[in-house]
């Protein structure tokens, strides 16, 4: 029998698109045996559903934030990806609860996160612990969200949702001259190539004043060279340096070795 390979109707997908869902049948596969899948005895997520008995499927996790591993301590950022094995391990009403179990990739540490659905969060189970990043907004100028009271307050009450609006209107007038120095600094400074441009010289005449510097003290383009520094400055100043002889020196001084006696009180070699 020759062998089947059933390609999809033809589209406006290009030569390479059609590649990619192009499926191939042995020679031994009939309709109805089913689906390519069920003929070959696999699952169509591969090995990602190898516990899929276990009600565990392997996903691709990403870090919600920052936290510190609890076996090597090493801190892993927000954003890191790691295999992860998923499972639901509850309900909140008709929200299911998620729990990520995936190693450390520098220890055989494992570390447990779940989903919060009640306050819409990630939760470190175990394993690990998350890194607080809490701060002030009132100190750094950001905008502060209201709490729940706060809101139920400023909807039931006139005079202090007046009130409120007041302070928000003198802290906008007071903010007025600094915003206004931020946009005009960031008018200035709006183009973006000519920026690139000149830090790209900046660093060009760097990278040329050093290499001056290597070829000027004999040093290899490798060695990592230091700022100076007092130390430095005083250890050049006390070193002493031995001149070297030149060759004239050299020559007259093989000359007169030669020209007197080997021996204390012998006669030259030249009078003989």
């Amino acid at each position: 029998p020759v062998p089947v390979s059933v390609c999809p109707p033809k589209t406006n997908l290009d030569l390479a698109e059609r590649k990619v869902v192009n499926k191939y049948y042995p020679p031994e596969w009939t309709p109805e045996k089913g689906s390519l899948n069920k003929f070959m005895g696999q699952h169509p997520l591969r090995d990602r559903a190898r516990k899929l008995n276990q009600g565990i499927l392997i996903i691709r996790f990403e870090m919600p934030y920052n936290i510190w591993c609890g076996g090597c301590g090493i801190h892993i950022a927000q954003g890191v990806r790691y295999n992860a094995e998923k499972k639901c391990v509850g309900k909140y009403f008709s929200t299911k609860i998620w729990n990520f179990r995936f190693r450390c990739h520098l220890c055989p540490n494992y570390i447990e996160i779940q989903t919060d659905p009640q306050n819409s969060r990630y939760v470190v189970v175990k394993g690990a612990r998350q890194k607080v990043e809490t701060y002030d907004p009132v100190k750094v100028g950001v905008m502060n969200f209201e709490s729940e009271e706060e809101k139920k307050k400023l909807h039931e009450d006139a005079f202090y949702a007046l009130e409120h609006a007041q302070k928000d209107k003198q802290v906008a007038v007071e903010s007025a001259p600094d915003l206004g120095k931020l946009i005009d600094h960031n008018a200035t400074m709006s183009d973006d190539f000519t920026l690139n441009q000149l830090l790209r010289k900046r660093l060009r005449d760097v990278k040329k004043e050093d290499k001056r510097a290597r070829v000027r003290m004999g040093l290899s383009m490798d060695a990592p060279l230091l700022p100076p520094s007092p130390e430095d400055a005083l250890a050049a100043q006390q070193a002493v340096f031995h001149r070297q002889a030149s060759h004239e020196s050299v020559l007259r001084k093989r000359l007169s070795l030669t020209a007197g006696p080997l021996l204390p009180g012998s006669t030259s070699p030249s009078s003989l």
